[in-house]
């Protein structure tokens, strides 16, 4: 019998920056929305757009849900992991 997986996840990190932010959640449904966006993102770290950037900074993309208002900041490291720079609540 074969099993079936789901896609990869790619691993999720924070900058120091976005950490600071997770400090100030309060409410449950600040992390549920997180969390929503954070699963998105680590199914397919390609949905979001990809910022002007220059040709020394890695390439910054900007993912948003519209639906739990909530807009990520993140790059993808070669080895896929994803280094999320800020959480902000739209």
């Amino acid at each position: 019998m074969t099993h079936q997986h789901g896609p990869r996840r790619a691993r999720v990190t924070f900058s120091d920056a976005a950490a600071k932010q997770l400090e100030t959640l309060i409410s449950e449904t600040e992390f549920h929305a997180l969390d929503r966006a954070l699963v998105v993102v680590s199914v397919d770290p390609d949905i979001g757009e990809p910022l002007p950037a220059d040709s020394i900074a890695p390439q910054l993309c900007q993912y948003t849900d519209e639906i739990e208002r909530v807009r990520l900041l993140y790059w993808v490291t070669a080895l896929r992991t994803i280094i999320v720079v800020a959480y902000i609540e739209v």
